[in-house]
């Protein structure tokens, strides 16, 4: 089953008092943006909001980022918002998911079909209703989608020893997979056995074995150095995966029109900026690992998107997805 939605629990915090109610009074010329992430201060995501971002609103706001969640833990983020201490952070539609299931359409394998797609539907009117529940419901705000990569399989084992081309070939495969319900569903769906594990742990678990392998982009890869305990990766591309700049309303309810401008502008050119970033790594990083002796393929993607998009057919997942959603969100591909 999949865990309790935590709209109840925003209604509790709501009703308690506890969610800012009202617009942060009278800002001065100099006011603060702050930003929590996960991320380190070499992230891309990171480096795109320092680079493009604060400069970009540097006019009338400070810019005050927390990184690798020393500001507020991983997964507290959206609720520090609610609560009026934090004004932006950089969310998954998986964590979003944890508080509006229907969010978990956008976190579904082979629903985003390449960077390009993500924009498309996150600009498209389908995307309307969820935004404003996020708003009415969360008093967050989405600006804008960031690119974070196709998502591959990446095993400790040699191609000789396992060989993916199709979903069975993972079955009983030992797979990292972040703890979320709607990740490991995902993992599940890719015929593996998934295994919740902080990002932080999985090195060493592929080091010793105590998982078989994990998925991630190419770049993450590299930067957190899997292919030394690693010899394969399947470039199933299972997960077109994103991330939204998420900003407080209340916040913005309290800017002037050409400061909201300002910060859409901003919020859009640093995800522009860090999606043509990570393409050209995606696209310049395989050679790098196949010299580290790591052999990268391309597995029968038909056959895992059928299989993968059919598990989610009739499932929990599925029934929080609007009627005609996933139709429009395909007619919008290529």
């Amino acid at each position: 089953m999949i865990k309790t939605t935590r709209r109840a629990a925003l209604s509790v915090l709501a009703g308690a008092g506890m969610l800012a109610s009202s617009a942060m009074p009278g800002f001065a010329a100099d006011m603060t943006f702050t930003l929590a992430t996960a991320g380190s201060e070499t992230d891309q995501r990171s480096v795109a909001m320092a680079q493009v971002f604060a400069p970009m609103v540097s006019g009338f706001a400070d810019y005050q980022p927390g990184y690798n969640g020393s500001m507020f833990a991983q997964g507290t983020e959206l609720e520090a918002i609610s609560r009026g201490n934090l004004t932006m952070s950089i969310a998954s539609a998986q964590e979003l998911a944890q508080f509006f299931p229907e969010f978990s359409i956008f976190a579904t394998g082979y629903v985003h079909q390449d960077a390009a797609h993500q924009v498309r539907v996150f600009n498209d009117p389908l995307m309307d209703p969820f935004k404003k529940t996020v708003e009415d419901e969360l008093g967050v705000k989405l600006l804008s989608v960031m690119y974070l990569g196709r998502r591959h399989v990446n095993l400790r084992q040699t191609r000789e020893e396992l060989d993916v081309q199709q979903p069975s070939d993972l079955a009983g495969v030992n797979l990292r997979m972040p703890g979320t319900d709607a990740w490991q569903f995902l993992g599940k769906a890719l015929g593996a056995a998934p295994t919740p594990m902080a990002f932080t742990e999985v090195y060493t678990a592929l080091s010793t074995g105590a998982v078989d392998g994990q998925d991630n982009p190419l770049p993450t890869v590299v930067d957190a150095k899997f292919y030394e305990v690693t010899k394969q990766i399947a470039l199933t591309s299972h997960l077109v995966d994103l991330n939204y700049i998420a900003f407080s309303k209340e916040v913005w309810d309290g800017l002037t029109a050409d400061q909201q401008m300002t910060v859409q502008r901003a919020a859009d050119a640093a995800a522009a900026w860090g999606r043509l970033k990570q393409l050209d790594k995606e696209n310049s990083l395989a050679d790098f690992i196949r010299s580290n002796g790591v052999e990268i393929y391309t597995p029968d993607l038909e056959a895992f998107r059928t299989h993968v998009q059919s598990q989610y057919v009739g499932s929990e997942f599925a029934a929080s997805w609007p009627e005609g959603v996933l139709e429009k969100i395909n007619a919008l591909g290529n």
